[in-house]
């Protein structure tokens, strides 16, 4: 406890890099993905090579991408735009497959209703197609944060990590408690960030809620 007292400061600097790290790949990675969604929804022999390629990016193991994107981008080893550049990559190839199985799930009969009352295309996507595949894409939305706040502690090795940084020091001094406190921080981090996905899911989706009709006993 005496540490952490004597810590705060650094506590919460990591703290703070940590969520800026782990949000906003997500954010970039769901602007990337809708858009592809609808491309390979609508030409469908995209859609199973999207999936595929998204597959294979995700199986890239984190911590050569954090070493090679500084190669290919021109930046700083110790740049945190290699961390984000490469967690929005992991982002969209999670991502991309809920995008698509949203956008599939909307009924054909709502799409063509759509169309006859004179919605265009983009229109359409926007107001019907994309409140409808709410539920599937928020699902993805929610694992990829969640595994976002896990990844970026990976960063760490290469002196970006956010409370990663504190498993590093924990580690090097031989003392425990700064690993702790990034470790329950993290999970902290993770459970906040679901709990709010999942209120904001219910905000965007009103007609999802089932209403116990009145006098009937549950």
């Amino acid at each position: 406890m005496t540490w952490i007292g004597d810590n705060l400061g650094l506590i919460w600097e990591q703290l703070r890099e940590h969520l800026y790290l782990a949000i906003v790949p997500v954010i970039l990675g769901l602007i990337i993905s809708v858009p592809l969604g609808y491309v390979a929804t609508r030409y469908s022999w995209l859609a199973n090579p999207l999936i595929a390629f998204g597959g294979i990016l995700y199986s890239l193991p984190s911590i050569a991408l954090f070493i090679v994107i500084p190669a290919v981008l021109g930046t700083k080893v110790l740049s945190t735009v290699n961390i984000i550049v490469a967690l929005t990559i992991y982002t969209v190839s999670l991502l991309i497959r809920n995008v698509i199985d949203g956008l599939r799930s909307v009924p054909p009969d709502v799409r063509q209703s759509a169309i006859a009352v004179g919605y265009g295309a983009l229109h359409r996507v926007v107001a019907v197609d994309l409140p409808i595949a709410v539920p599937v894409i928020f699902t993805g939305l929610r694992v990829v944060t969640v595994a976002n706040i896990s990844m970026v502690s990976v960063g760490a090795v290469i002196g970006i990590g956010g409370l990663g940084e504190l498993f590093t020091l924990g580690f090097q001094k031989d003392f425990l408690t700064p690993v702790v406190v990034g470790v329950v921080l993290s999970l902290a981090l993770a459970l906040v960030a679901d709990l709010i996905l999942v209120n904001l899911q219910r905000v965007l989706t009103p007609w999802a809620r089932v209403a116990t009709p009145v006098g009937e006993v549950a």
